[in-house]
């Protein structure tokens, strides 16, 4: 099969989830002897036109210069590059910045796959005509698709409710982490299971400043790391909120999964605060190393940890669970949640899902879709008011 990836900023990852997932999902599929093509931003790192035998193709992006505008600029230059190439299969990651240009996607010549991703509308970053604005999106997304996947239960079922349409829950990936090597914590000034931590985005629904104040109103002085770039107002805010506490340390963004996975293995307890999408990668990676989580109490983390986690609905809650918990105690939910991992989130199981999503819709006969561009003229003013108000 001849498929192509869009809708992230491209492979391998130096950003977040989706980049992740679409790195392993594209050298998974090549494995297996198929043809893939992942659009990457023009100013990616990563600057060869092949990555593991996966073709690249690199689009303009302007958003370094321009802002929230230049995601949607980025997205519509990669559908202009696909419209010229016979692809089996075009699979989206997201539709935020995408969808307005669904109109123009070629769902005649190739089948059109999205995964939803999350709520992006419920986003707190967002003001109120941004989020009107992604509710619409939302709809043009299940609109100019042919297939639509959920990478969470939550999410298959709100897309059952709300727009009465199907979808295949596929969820992320993750891989078993057996290399422990406490070397690595030298450069944080940590020791062993003396110290606790987060990794996410800084954006307000990932409840960071909540689990920040729970870790102040604790007492307890033990390390704290926090993982993610801080390059952005939210991330500067709560560096400065916080920066009278020597112990909470914000170490910015970590992409190599050694570090990043022996931080996990090492932490005492590790907080996962968000509230906003289906399966969250950091949470199954996480998982996946060995550490014991204490989860923000919603359905999307409740519909993956189940009873094998601690959970917390506001600052109170993170601060008795440090005051409370030690990893030496609770083996039976890293044993149970490597076990989820190991029959459940496999990135082995998620590639092959995938890949019997790809064959089955293949061999269905294709929507008889006939595009209207009766919406243009709406679809832009709409994208020129929203990356105004960004």
């Amino acid at each position: 099969m001849n498929i192509a990836i869009l809708g992230t900023r491209g492979v391998p990852n130096y950003y977040g989830g989706f980049e992740q997932f679409a790195a392993y999902l594209s050298k998974g599929l090549v494995e297996k002897g198929h043809q893939i093509t992942v659009y990457n931003s023009h100013n990616h790192p990563y600057q060869g036109k092949e990555w593991h035998g996966v073709k690249i193709i690199h689009c303009r992006d302007l958003e370094y210069r321009i802002g929230t505008a230049g995601q949607f600029i980025y997205d519509l230059n990669c559908i202009l590059d696909a419209r010229k190439r016979k692809y089996d299969i075009i699979l989206q990651l997201g539709y935020t910045s995408s969808s307005v240009w669904g109109w123009l996607m070629p769902m005649k010549t190739s089948v059109v796959t999205t995964n939803m991703d999350g709520l992006e509308w419920k986003r707190t970053k967002y003001n109120k005509h941004v989020q009107r604005f992604l509710k619409y999106a939302e709809t043009l997304a299940v609109k100019y698709s042919h297939h639509l996947i959920a990478d969470s239960v939550g999410i298959q079922s709100y897309l059952r409710h709300k727009y009465s349409k199907p979808s295949l829950f596929i969820p992320y990936g993750a891989d078993l982490f057996r290399e422990a090597d406490m070397n690595f914590l030298a450069t944080y000034r940590v020791l062993p299971f003396q110290y606790n931590m987060l990794v996410a985005r800084m954006e307000p629904e990932n409840n960071i400043e909540m689990i920040l104040d729970g870790v102040v109103a604790s007492g307890r002085e033990q390390p704290f790391l926090v993982v993610g770039k801080t390059d952005t107002p939210f991330g500067k805010y709560l560096e400065h909120k916080f920066k009278a506490y020597n112990h909470i340390r914000f170490i910015g963004g970590i992409f190599d999964m050694a570090v990043l996975n022996n931080l996990r293995y090492f932490a005492n307890l590790y907080f996962h605060g968000h509230t906003v999408g289906g399966t969250n990668p950091s949470l199954l990676e996480a998982m996946a190393s060995n550490s014991l989580i204490c989860a923000h109490d919603n359905i999307f983390n409740k519909s993956i940890l189940g009873e094998d986690a601690f959970y917390f609905k506001n600052y109170q809650g993170v601060a008795k669970l440090l005051a409370a918990k030690d990893k030496k105690d609770h083996q039976d939910y890293l044993l149970a949640n490597e076990g989820k991992i190991k029959h459940k989130y496999s990135w082995e199981m998620i590639v092959h899902q995938y890949l019997n999503h790809f064959e089955e819709i293949l061999g269905l006969e294709k929507t008889d879709f006939k595009a209207s561009n009766n919406n243009e003229q709406e679809v832009i003013a709409i994208t020129r008011k929203i990356t105004r108000s960004s």
